[in-house]
């Protein structure tokens, strides 16, 4: 899956509009794909989890599917930014 640089740069900006979890799910997979700036699966598996929250049945997945790939330290981290992101978004 490619996404364009305008993609990239709705979901960014869908972030200070109130976000569903299909945009943050979007997100996840921006980063866990390197379509976006850079591949970061912390970054990836924190938005997959937001997504989750949110009600996105396919981030679950994702998130799943990614966490297969991450050390149980990056998982925390990916963690601690979402835990994060909700105290300042919420």
């Amino acid at each position: 899956m490619a996404f364009t640089d305008v993609e990239v740069a709705e979901a960014h900006a869908a972030i200070d509009a109130g976000p569903s979890g299909d945009e943050l799910n979007k997100l996840g997979l921006i980063y866990s794909t390197g379509d976006g700036p850079t591949m970061d699966f912390v970054e990836a598996h924190k938005w997959f989890n937001l997504a989750a929250f949110r009600g996105c049945d396919a981030a679950k997945t994702y998130r799943a599917e990614l966490a297969d790939e991450m050390s149980s330290d990056d998982i925390a981290d990916a963690q601690r930014a979402a835990r994060e992101w909700l105290h300042g978004n919420a």
